[in-house]
């Protein structure tokens, strides 16, 4: 077990790096922040040339792989960081270093247990991206077929272990001190992390996920997903079919192609709305650098590393919140926090429908580029903390891919209005899950839904969180003998940047 003392000596550093680039401002000064957190972040501040502005996304990136993966996943969470933070953050697009052609060789070799030489007719030694996690070169197989290699970076595996370690010791520490930390539910936001970075850590398990994509998204021709080179394939290396095409993020060239950017962000939100709502498993990084317009008109997708699940009841739940909000109907919005056990019983449902409703109309149907985005999460983060509404780890990913979503389709069609585009799609789902044919289902199979009911958790239930790991709680009683090491280790860093300057 790694010592409080190691972890209390990366986080000094890790808290150098981002006073450096003056990401610690925003959560000195936040009231909500505990008095011991607070002078910790003083100590890292010492003899540091804070800048004006953050740049939290730099910092992350200056940190290492792990913390850029992270950021990310802190992107999705203002309310934990910060609207300011989290948008910065969203710039993490995994770009880093690649590493050298000679290593990635070895690695596919030793993986796939041949000579490249008997895999690949080619390969080109420059990637096509290089990620935090791994990286893509372009290869032709020795049978004729372009294809996307991925392999993991060597000894990631050891690197993301050591610093997630240290991630979920300090969010114990955080959660232990109460208050405003504690509702936020740290500990469960690390524990979530650990297991997208897990299941990234396995390319088979990516191919997995891919396979199980293009099943499910054969009913919306408009959207690709490309297939997998099994025999090629294992933990550490990925072989998938080439797409070539041009990326979603280049609005002025696919305009010159003659792609119609309002059909290609329709396109977009109806894909993602199957995917989440009907299939209830969806791909959670559709950022833009992982979408492709195909000269074929549909629209294809990449890097399958991060999925998202939520079961029937769930959906149903969202289905229902986004119609309500569609609709105005807030008060059946507020019913469902309440049945799914999002708001605590002793608040009243009234109250929440009424604060709802203030941060809806303003925003119903106006076109996105008409939305203030940062007024109307400052205002559901005010609900959040008004009726003591804690974090459900389950939705985070889903949370995280909306965002997205709406990011990459406004950028295409600023006019886009996303109520238009996705309000007929939840209307017949609605319709037909609790309709008339659901109803006559019911009655028709009643065997087929007790086993479903044994299945999908009952209304007012949510699956399972993530298991939280033992960890040693350091900052109640002797804790500040540790913290005073921290500092005088602080200090002598500052001290030794002073005389090198």
């Amino acid at each position: 077990m790694t010592r409080p003392a190691t972890h209390l000596w990366r986080l000094i550093r890790w808290g150098r790096i981002l006073a450096r680039h003056g990401a610690l401002r925003g959560l000195e000064r936040d009231p909500n922040t505990p008095a011991p957190v607070r002078r910790l972040i003083k100590i890292a501040h010492i003899g540091v040339r804070v800048p004006k502005t953050p740049r939290y996304a730099d910092a992350f990136q200056a940190i290492g792989p792990a913390a850029i993966k992270l950021g990310q996943a802190l992107a999705t969470r203002p309310d934990l960081v910060g609207e300011a933070a989290a948008h910065d953050l969203a710039r993490l697009q995994d770009a880093v270093p690649p590493v050298p052609f000679a290593a990635i060789r070895d690695a596919i070799e030793r993986s796939l247990e041949k000579p490249v030489e008997d895999l690949f007719a080619s390969i080109d030694p420059e990637p096509v991206g290089a990620a935090s996690i791994a990286q893509v070169h372009r290869a032709v197989t020795t049978d004729g077929r372009i294809v996307a290699v991925k392999v993991l970076r060597p000894g990631i595996e050891e690197e993301m272990a050591r610093a997630i370690d240290t991630y979920e010791w300090a969010a114990a520490q955080a959660e232990a001190l109460g208050g405003e930390l504690a509702r936020l539910r740290p500990r469960l936001t690390i524990a979530t992390f650990r297991q997208w970075t897990l299941r990234e850590l396995d390319l088979r398990r990516e191919a997995a996920s891919a396979s199980e994509l293009a099943e499910h998204m054969a009913a919306e021709p408009g959207f690709m997903v490309p297939a997998i080179d099994w025999s090629r394939t294992t933990r550490r290396v990925l072989t998938l079919e080439w797409i070539d095409g041009v990326k979603l993020s280049k609005r002025e060239a696919l305009i010159a192609a003659g792609f119609k950017p309002h059909e290609l962000a329709s396109c977009l939100v109806r894909a993602f709305l199957r995917q989440a709502i009907v299939d209830g498993f969806f791909h959670a990084d559709l950022h833009q650098g992982n979408l492709f317009a195909l000269p074929d008109g549909r629209i294809a997708a990449i890097d399958f590393g991060i999925m998202g699940r939520i079961n029937r009841q769930a959906r149903l739940w969202l289905a229902e919140i986004l119609h309500g909000l569609i609709t105005g109907n807030y008060e059946r919005v507020a019913e469902i926090h309440f049945e799914a056990g999002y708001v605590p019983p002793h608040h009243n449902q009234a109250e929440f429908a009424t604060a709802l409703r203030a941060v809806g109309e303003p925003i119903r149907g106006l076109p996105v580029k008409d939305i203030s985005i940062g007024q109307m999460l400052d205002g559901l983060f005010a609900i959040t903390r008004d009726f003591d509404m804690e974090t459900q780890p389950h939705l985070l990913l889903l949370q995280k891919t909306m965002v997205m979503v709406e990011g990459v389709a406004t950028a295409l069609d600023p006019d886009l209005n996303m109520w238009e585009v996705s309000g007929p799609f939840v209307k017949e789902w609605l319709r037909d899950e609790l309709g008339p044919e659901a109803w006559l289902a019911e009655l028709r199979l009643p065997d087929l839904l007790r086993r479903l009911e044994a299945l999908y958790p009952q209304p007012g239930a949510a699956p399972p969180p993530p298991p939280l790991r033992e960890v040693e709680v350091v900052w109640l009683g002797n804790g500040w003998r540790y913290a005073l090491v921290a500092g005088v280790a602080a200090a002598a860093t500052a001290a030794a940047m002073i005389l090198l300057h």
